[in-house]
């Protein structure tokens, strides 16, 4: 791969430490409702997804009616705390600080809470208005679904195949490769789980990093090399 020109973020568990902090919410609000799950498992099958997504799944496998009852409750309560609570990833003020490409953010959390904890760590002047959230697409079109990466490449006005993305799951992972674009697997999160990088993998990532400070490394190994 040559030609790098745009490098994208995902937001949770890449740019700011929020994954864990909204899993622990959504497995609790899940137990209290009568659902069961560990936030390791929670973390291993749905980070990344959409939180309306994972309530329709687990209502079809289990046949608890979630969907009403925690829908809007987890938004409040997560709308409450990430902007508080929520803390910088290791590093990635030097990396964005050093980062010799143009940068835009891809999520599909909603616009207003990406803003809001960017703004508490410090880290939304690194973006200025380039930050792109799924939701503003319309229903169904989060990840993995590739259209939130390729609005962010065509608003910035690349293509797929002069981007990076610097993605934490799985499921933005899929959606970066189906986009066409080249994936960076990010596990240094507190979210990361044992598997967590050989998933990333599975998934298309071209390369993993644990840490943020081998980012930059590991987009000069792409932009010199045709591994995609």
């Amino acid at each position: 791969m040559n030609d790098i020109k745009l490098v994208i973020f995902d937001c949770d568990g890449v740019l700011v430490d929020s994954e864990i902090i909204g899993i622990k919410i959504e497995t609790e609000l899940l137990r209290i409702a009568g659902y069961e799950i560990s936030v390791e498992r929670m973390t291993e099958r749905f980070a990344g997804m959409n939180w309306k997504d994972i309530l329709l799944i687990l209502e079809h496998e289990s046949g608890l009616k979630l969907m009403g009852a925690l829908l809007d409750k987890t938004e409040t309560e997560l709308d409450a705390r990430l902007p508080t609570e929520v803390e910088a990833i290791a590093g990635v003020r030097r990396v964005l600080e050093e980062l010799r490409y143009q940068r835009c953010v891809c999520s599909n959390t909603k616009k207003p809470r990406l803003e809001a904890m960017l703004t508490k760590v410090g880290l939304k002047d690194f973006f200025g208005e380039r930050i792109f959230s799924a939701k503003d697409l319309g229903e169904g079109r989060s990840k993995p679904k590739p259209d939130i990466f390729l609005f962010g490449a065509h608003r910035m006005g690349f293509d797929p195949s002069q981007t990076v993305v610097v993605e934490d799951s799985v499921h933005g992972v899929q959606a970066a490769r189906t986009a066409g674009m080249a994936v960076i697997g990010f596990t240094g999160g507190s979210h990361t789980f044992p598997t967590h990088a050989e998933n990333l993998r599975r998934a298309g990532a071209s390369l993993i990093v644990s840490h943020m400070s081998d980012v930059p490394a590991a987009i000069s190994e792409l932009a010199n090399s045709d591994r995609r």
